[in-house]
C-alpha cells in the first residue's frame, strides 16, 4: 500500500460516491490508474462494500441502547445460537465479543421505549443462552464516524 492507495482510502470513506475522475483528479493519477488500484482495494479486502448511511432519527428510529450481554455458559451450541440470532436481528446494528464482566455489547436500535422493550422482552430474553443483560441508553450521540484512523499507514 502507497500513498496514492491510502489517499484513495481517506477520500472514499469521506464521500463514497466520488466519480473515479474526481477520485483520480484528487489523488494525482489520470482515470485508469486510479480505477485498477480501486479494484485492487477491493480484491484485497481493504474496501469491504459501498452503503447509504442514513440519519435514524429522520426516519423515526429514536432510542439507541447499548446492552452488555452474559451468556450462561460458553458451549459451542449456546454461542452459534446467540451468533446466528444477532445475525438476523435488525435491531441489532453491532454485536462484540468483550473481555471483561460481560461476554458481548450490543449496539440496539428502535423507534421508541416500547419498541425496544418488545424486541428485549420478544426476541432478546426469550433465547436460552442468555443469563442477563444490562442496557443503558445514548441520551445525546456526540460523535458518530465510519471513518478509520489511516496515519499509521503512511
Amino acid at each position: 500500500m502507497d500513498k496514492y492507495d491510502i489517499k484513495i482510502l481517506e477520500i472514499i470513506q469521506k464521500n463514497g460516491r466520488v466519480t473515479n475522475k474526481e477520485l483520480a483528479e484528487m489523488v494525482n493519477l489520470s482515470p485508469a490508474p486510479c480505477w485498477r488500484r480501486m479494484q485492487g482495494l477491493e480484491q484485497k479486502g481493504y474496501i469491504k462494500s459501498y452503503t447509504a448511511l442514513l440519519d435514524h432519527e429522520q426516519i423515526g428510529l429514536s432510542i439507541i441502547a447499548f446492552a452488555h450481554v452474559s451468556l450462561d455458559d460458553h458451549h459451542e451450541k449456546t454461542v452459534r445460537s446467540f451468533d446466528k440470532a444477532m445475525t438476523e436481528w435488525s435491531e441489532v446494528q453491532e454485536c462484540h465479543a468483550t473481555s471483561g464482566g460481560y461476554d458481548y455489547l450490543l449496539k440496539i436500535i428502535a423507534v421508541d421505549m416500547k419498541s425496544y422493550n418488545h424486541f428485549m422482552y420478544e426476541k432478546l430474553l426469550k433465547l436460552k443462552a442468555i443469563r442477563s443483560v444490562n442496557t443503558s441508553f445514548s441520551m445525546m450521540q456526540k460523535k458518530v464516524s465510519t471513518q478509520l484512523p489511516l496515519s499509521h499507514l503512511k
